[in-house]
C-alpha cells in the first residue's frame, strides 16, 4: 500500500525522550519522515532514531538550543534548504523547575520562561513564513505542546503554568493568522503521564494526583503521540485553535 505520508516531513523538537520521543516513533509509524531535535541529549535522540527505523520508519537528528534564537535560525535554515518545506512541526521541548512562589529564584523564573515560551517564537518564525507562503496552498500542522498546568494552574508551578499557559495563546493567535493559508495550529494538554519527569514522585503524592483521575492511571506517551499523529493528518484539517487535553478526565 502507497504510503500517503513519504513526501510529508516532521519536525519534532525534544525528540530525545518521554513524549517527546512517542510523538516521534508515532509519527514515523504513520509514514512521516522525522527529524528529531535534541541538544544537550545525543544518545537518547540516537536511540528514538533507532526506534523509528525499526518501526519501518525514517528520519534524522538536529542539533539545536532551543532558548537560543540564533542557534535556531542557522539550524532551521540549513534544514529547510536541505528539505524545503516541512508539512508539521510538533514544538514539544521543554523544562521544569518546580517550587512554590515565594521558593522560587530568579534563575529558576526566567530558565522556564525562556526555554518554554521564547521556543515558540525562536522555532517557528524561521519556518511559518515558508509554509506560509506556498502558492498552492498546500497546508501544514502546527502543534504545540502546553499541560494541564498551563490550563488550570498547578502547585508548585507557577513558572510552569505561566510558560505553558503562554503557549496556548500564542497558538491560538497564531491560528488564527494561519488559517487562510490551510495550515491549523493547535495545543496538546497532557495530563500526567509516565515519564522520566513523573518516575521520581513519592508515593503520597502519586496517589494524590491519581486520585484527581476519573481513569485511575497516568497516561502513557504513545497515548499523546496518537494524538500528535492525528493532528497531524487530513483527518483533522478543520480542527484549528484547539487545546486537546489528554488526561484521563483529570479533574
Amino acid at each position: 500500500m502507497e504510503n500517503a505520508n513519504a513526501d510529508k516531513k516532521v519536525l519534532v523538537t525534544g525528540a530525545s525522550g518521554g513524549i517527546g520521543r512517542a510523538c516521534a516513533v508515532e509519527a514515523a509509524k504513520a509514514g512521516y519522515y522525522v527529524i528529531c531535535h535534541y541538544n544537550g541529549s545525543k544518545a537518547k535522540a540516537e536511540e528514538t532514531l533507532a526506534e523509528i527505523t525499526a518501526v519501518g520508519g525514517q528520519g534524522e537528528l538536529i542539533q539545536f538550543n532551543i532558548s537560543d534564537r540564533e542557534d535556531c535560525k542557522a539550524k532551521l535554515d540549513e534544514m529547510t534548504a536541505k528539505h524545503g518545506v516541512l508539512w508539521g512541526i510538533i514544538n514539544n521541548a521543554g523544562i521544569t523547575r518546580d517550587n512554590t512562589f515565594v521558593g522560587l529564584e530568579d534563575d529558576d523564573w526566567d530558565a522556564v520562561i525562556h526555554t518554554n515560551l521564547d521556543s515558540f517564537y525562536n522555532v517557528l518564525k524561521p519556518l511559518v513564513m515558508g509554509m506560509a507562503s506556498r502558492k498552492n496552498k498546500r497546508g501544514g500542522r502546527i502543534i504545540t505542546m502546553s499541560s494541564v498546568s498551563g490550563v488550570y494552574g498547578n502547585r508548585g508551578q507557577t513558572n510552569y503554568s505561566a510558560s505553558k499557559a503562554g503557549i496556548i495563546g500564542a497558538t491560538k493567535a497564531l491560528a488564527v493568522e494561519l488559517a487562510g493559508r490551510n495550515i491549523t495550529c493547535n495545543v496538546i494538554a497532557p495530563g500526567a503521564i509516565e515519564t522520566e519527569m513523573t518516575a521520581n514522585i513519592i508515593p503520597e503524592a502519586k496517589e494524590i494526583m491519581l486520585s484527581t483521575i476519573p481513569m485511575k492511571r497516568m497516561g502513557r506517551p504513545e497515548e499523546i503521540g496518537a494524538a500528535a499523529v492525528f493532528l497531524l493528518s487530513e483527518g483533522a484539517s478543520y480542527i484549528t485553535r484547539q487545546v486537546i487535553t489528554v488526561d484521563g478526565g483529570m479533574c
